[in-house]
């Protein structure tokens, strides 16, 4: 009932916005023909709606746990069937919904229209290929691990509803755990599984059962009588499943596992015009990554001059560096910056710290508007921690009025000094201002703020990760630029050296997938040529490995963002504010961003 309200009010805020547009038709001396073509567009934008309402109501019966995280609460006690039958399913109701978004005739669609019928059609579109085509069904066991451990953790990290209810919830989605994971098993193909999927998911697994012992089993006295003993019973019986399936990961999957984790060029190339949605092929993001690292490489060179200037023990400084000069300068540079981090149990309160210094720093610019909502801050939960130092966790977009969380991880307890020292290096006190900067001010949190009050759901739904993580990247430019930390040069290196991380992950993904590289070509790319550290780059080369085109999401979409401000400078001249800039590209709700630049300069919606 909840999406059918929501779904009924963006059909009427579609159709309330085609009012104007007629009521200007009076007193023109083409009225009639003017007015028969407000007509049509009226009659498009309502066939558009009622489509659009259809998708946000089915979809989420085919993806329940999706939908659960989206912020659909109807079918919380589901989970999605991944039989042949439920995917046959799910493939004939995409090809109707693109034959009837083929009969409305797009050029009668306002462009905010336009843009959302782009949406909805790249996402019917990647849904069936990624079925049909790249069948990650077929080979990927993370699709199976994901579906399970979100289940769980999508029910219960949240309060959207009291807890009696998300156990309840939770309770009939335990019962179904067997049948997920014994679809997992009939449709996996060892030989088409590669080894690191393998071994990755099998790891994954074992923490099914911590997922029950954090969210769960303690929560669980709020049921009392026949639904407490369901609910033991449910648990009970996912434990079992869970074993039952580390069995056959352990036995069978992971010894045959023999898939090539390459996707190749062909398929690569299909899968980034549907995951990125951008204009920029595989070349040219190649190029323009490879031409950039260089250029950053030269302004990281630049920047390591200045701190190294005069200080003793320094290595060469020439103006013309060759590359061992450069690699020398740039790493003496950084250590300086390694060697000022906080200590073991500092971590959090220091990325407190450096939330309140970047909020008062954009307000003090005035880069953007910063909205008055507080993000909180949070404990990281322990299941994931040990691979960064914070992240940001936002609610669903349909789950209105629910806080932003940044979450803050402190050293866990096993480590010892030496891979707390080796991770301390890399997280050091400048980058946790950058991940602060990135995660939540102005960054995600920001962005997700502004966007939310979009009017349109559907592009709420299916918002843009290039957009989103692009934005991200970009603010810690404009933040650096804008003489953040009193324009600390070590801030400075510290910020290129993150922006360069992002640059390696679009050269990275292609090497992998579609160069054929080699574990040595890839840590040369990340370890030398953009100064991450081994364990850092380590499980990045396993991260390229699981993913195809995910990585590429920040550099194109940091590209994107700074084409388009370049865009809006070039046409607007002096009356160009950096600030009215930023809030109107937010107030676009998270399209692609050539989607966003597109409405917010008149340019053809394309």
């Amino acid at each position: 009932m909840r999406q059918t309200l929501i779904a009924t009010a963006f059909a009427t805020a579609l159709l309330a916005g085609c009012g104007p547009g007629t009521a200007n038709t009076a007193g023109t001396g083409t009225g009639t023909a003017v007015a028969a073509s407000a007509q049509a567009e009226s009659q498009a934008d309502a066939a558009f709606a009622g489509l659009a309402a259809r998708f946000l109501d089915e979809s989420m019966a085919l993806g329940p746990v999706s939908a659960t995280a989206i912020g659909d609460h109807r079918f919380d006690a589901e989970l999605d069937d991944m039989s042949a039958a439920g995917r046959q399913k799910s493939a004939d109701w995409a090809r109707a919904m693109l034959v009837t978004l083929d009969a409305i005739d797009a050029s009668q669609l306002s462009r905010e229209n336009q843009v959302d019928a782009l949406i909805l059609r790249n996402n019917l579109a990647y849904g069936l290929w990624d079925s049909e085509v790249f069948q990650r069904w077929a080979w990927d066991p993370q699709v199976y691990s994901g579906l399970a451990g979100s289940a769980i953790y999508s029910l219960m990290a949240r309060e959207f509803a009291p807890m009696p209810d998300r156990l309840r919830s939770a309770t009939a989605r335990l019962e179904k755990l067997p049948r997920l994971l014994a679809q997992a098993r009939e449709n996996l193909d060892p030989a088409r599984v590669p080894r690191t999927h393998a071994e990755t998911v099998a790891r994954q697994n074992r923490g099914l059962e911590s997922l029950l012992d954090s969210f769960i089993v303690p929560a669980a006295d709020q049921l009392q009588g026949e639904e407490r003993a369901r609910l033991d019973a449910a648990v009970a019986t996912a434990r079992t499943a869970a074993q039952e399936h580390q069995v056959w990961l352990d036995e069978t999957l992971v010894p045959n596992a023999a898939g090539d984790f390459r996707v190749g060029a062909g398929k690569y190339d299909q899968q980034l015009v549907f995951a990125l949605n951008s204009t920029l092929s595989r070349a040219e993001i190649r190029e323009r990554a490879e031409a950039e690292l260089l250029r950053v490489r030269d302004e990281m060179y630049a920047v390591a001059r200045t701190v190294l200037k005069d200080r003793d023990g320094a290595p060469a400084l020439p103006d013309q560096p060759d590359e061992d000069q450069r690699q020398a300068a740039i790493e003496a540079a950084l250590e300086l910056s390694y060697a000022q981090r906080p200590g073991r149990e500092e971590v959090v309160d220091f990325a407190k710290h450096t939330l309140e210094v970047a909020t008062d720093f954009v307000r003090a610019k005035d880069l953007v508007t910063v909205p008055d909502e507080p993000v909180k801050i949070i404990l990281m939960p322990e299941f994931q921690r040990g691979f960064s130092v914070a992240y940001c966790d936002s609610p669903g977009p349909l789950d209105k009025g629910l806080d932003t969380y940044y979450a803050i991880s402190p050293i866990p307890d096993d480590w010892d000094q030496a891979k707390v020292d080796s991770f301390l290096r890399e997280y050091n006190n400048y980058m946790i201002h950058v991940l602060t900067i990135h995660e939540a001010m102005p960054g995600h949190y920001l962005e997700g703020v502004h966007s939310a009050d979009h009017p349109s759901t559907l592009r709420a739904v299916l918002r843009s990760g290039p957009f989103a993580e692009g934005w991200a990247v970009y603010t810690e430019r404009m933040v650096a630029d804008a003489g953040y930390l009193d324009n600390d040069p070590l801030f400075r290196l510290t910020q290129l050296k993150f922006y360069a991380r992002a640059v390696a992950n679009a050269i990275l993904d292609q090497g992998v997938h579609v160069d054929n590289w080699s574990k040595e070509q890839a840590m040369d790319l990340m370890v030398r040529q953009t100064f991450q550290q081994q364990s850092e780059a380590e499980g990045k080369w396993v991260r390229a490995q699981l993913s195809s085109t995910q990585l590429a999401t920040y550099f194109v979409g940091a590209q994107e963002h700074f084409d388009a401000r370049a865009a809006a400078k070039a046409k607007w001249g002096a009356a160009f504010d950096l600030k009215d800039y930023n809030d109107r590209m937010l107030a676009n709700g998270a399209p692609p961003v050539r989607f966003a630049r597109q409405l917010m300069l008149d340019e053809p919606i394309r």
